[in-house]
């Protein structure tokens, strides 16, 4: 596995990035949170992401999309986690679209993926129910209704850009109970569905979330994604590439704050000198430096090896995310820090790092769940 981008692939690296520092600076997600923008993103940027072909990377060009890969995708979320962009690309196309690619029925990706990738659909993941990660503390219920039916009941929290979905991708328990892996559903259905109430709720780092309530939503067998009751098995390769996906996006940010940190250590004068000609803060920074090497060359394995199918992409994936999120949060702690007091002020763009990287590192597993993963999928 030959861990470097082709041609091609650096090239769509440079485009991005020059699209977003264009088009979706840190400047636009300051200016969204402060407008308190009630979808949270700019449409009309994400449009253009979407003519660019990003919104349908990952899916075959008969459905619309590019044919590309994992790899591909990850590049992208990596730029847009550069500056801090905000878009459907992680809930919709990441998360939502891999789930219909790899357990939709004909009908489903046909209907659900050629508008994604137009940027026409959001969809979002309402999986989670607690306060942290944790896929199988399911205790949605979806029970028989009707002569081929299903009626959702339940609380779901963290809905990633839940308020805006023009559909839910809903992991409900069709059999056993919360914490089993067996036994899950998953249904797609409409946002504005008798029954469903969704609460818009403002995380720390400017970005959107739902509370989505389901009180007796009834919804036909047709709205099924995979078979009843076997649902982890679409559910877990989706949360490998949605935790590989968002690694590569933390990667972005934490590159970012750390290169931001290095420019300020070389213009922050203190005794008339660079503070960066300080060995206490050189240290410092060479420190940062190797975690972000390490979590690089992790991130690319883990892609790679889901584009491979390789039998290991779950391993890979939980080392990636366990790596850029220790390495985030070291990076973000100590960009603030050396930036000295005009780091903890709203003024200075390095605390919207610090917060983006509070907020991801939890998204799909913080670095302790997929240590604890890790372990589980090697037999310990």
């Amino acid at each position: 596995m030959a861990l470097v981008l082709s041609e091609e692939q650096e090239l769509l690296r440079q485009t991005s990035r020059e699209f977003l520092k264009q088009h979706a600076p840190v400047s636009e997600l300051r200016r969204l949170r402060d407008a308190q923008d009630p979808a949270g993103f700019s449409r009309e940027v994400w449009k253009q992401m979407a003519e660019l072909g990003w919104a349908g990377i990952p899916f075959p060009e008969e459905l619309g999309g590019a044919g590309l890969g994992q790899l591909e995708l990850g590049i992208v979320l990596e730029e847009c986690g550069r500056t801090l962009a905000a878009s459907p690309l992680v809930s919709t196309v990441l998360v939502c679209g891999s789930a219909l690619l790899l357990g939709g029925s004909q009908a489903q990706r046909q209907d659900v993926l050629p508008a994604i990738a137009k940027g026409e659909r959001i969809l979002a993941l309402a999986l989670q129910e607690g306060p942290r990660h944790d896929p199988f503390a399911v205790a949605t219920r979806a029970e028989p209704a009707g002569a081929h039916g299903f009626r959702l009941s339940g609380e779901k929290a963290f809905v990633l850009d839940g308020h805006v979905a023009d559909q839910l991708l809903v992991v409900a328990r069709s059999e056993g109970r919360p914490g089993e892996r067996e036994g899950l559903s998953l249904f797609l259905l409409d946002r504005d569905a008798k029954g469903v109430s969704v609460t818009r709720t403002l995380m720390i780092d400017g970005r959107n979330a739902a509370r989505v309530s389901l009180a007796g939503v009834e919804v036909p067998a047709s709205a099924l994604v995979g078979e009843p009751g076997r649902g982890a098995l679409v559910l877990e390769p989706t949360l490998d590439r949605a935790t590989a996906g968002l690694a590569a996006e933390l990667l972005g940010s934490s590159q970012e704050a750390f290169d931001r940190t290095l420019r300020f250590l070389k213009t922050r004068q203190q005794f008339g000198v660079p503070i960066g000609s300080f060995q206490a803060l050189k240290h410092r920074a060479a420190r940062l430096y190797v975690a972000l090497e390490l979590a690089r060359s992790a991130v690319l394995e883990a892609l790679q090896a889901l584009d491979e199918g390789d039998a290991r992409a779950s391993e890979r994936a939980s080392t990636a995310k366990a790596l850029v999120g220790d390495a985030s949060l070291a990076v973000a702690n100590e960009g603030v820090q050396m930036h000295g007091g005009i780091g903890v002020t709203d003024e200075e763009d390095i605390g919207l790092f610090l917060k983006r990287a509070r907020v991801a590192q939890l998204s799909f597993g913080d670095a302790a769940f997929h240590r604890d993963r890790f372990a589980s999928l090697r037999g310990y």
